[in-house]
């Protein structure tokens, strides 16, 4: 039952990055006014927003493909899930730091929520060792 929680939780966080790619692609808004990622503190100064949405929208496609698939090998009991998922939610960690728009004013538009969430899913495999390796 572990193994099916996980991997399902697993393939939505990856499917939420989907949002963010909609988000960041300008194929439609999250919510009304939401401007992310234009403002990147660490881009849109040196490569300008139009560049920056198009490095976040790939960066978010190869973070939802490693969530998926590491969904996907937590289903399938592989042993390579563990890597995929800590490397996957790394990357999306920084990823929503550096197209973060420096301000402290609605952080959950801005990843905040996933920021935390990828922290917490760091926390739970690389210090707790949750769940156990017989997975």
């Amino acid at each position: 039952m572990e193994q099916i929680a996980l991997g399902i939780f697993m393939v939505l966080h990856g499917l939420v990055h989907l949002l963010y790619l909609g988000q960041s692609a300008r194929l439609f808004e999250l919510q009304p006014g939401m401007g992310w990622p234009d403002g990147s503190w660490a881009s849109a100064k040196l490569i300008g927003n139009e560049a920056t949405r198009v490095v976040a929208s790939v960066s978010l496609v190869l973070a939802s493909m490693g969530y998926i698939g590491g969904g996907i090998g937590i289903f399938m009991r592989q042993i390579w899930w563990r890597p995929v998922i800590v490397g996957t939610a790394a990357f999306s960690a920084v990823l929503y730091i550096l197209f973060w728009n420096g301000r402290r004013q609605n952080l959950a538009n801005q990843g905040g929520i996933g920021l935390i969430i990828n922290l917490a899913i760091l926390v739970m495999l690389l210090v707790f060792g949750v769940p156990s390796t017989g997975l």
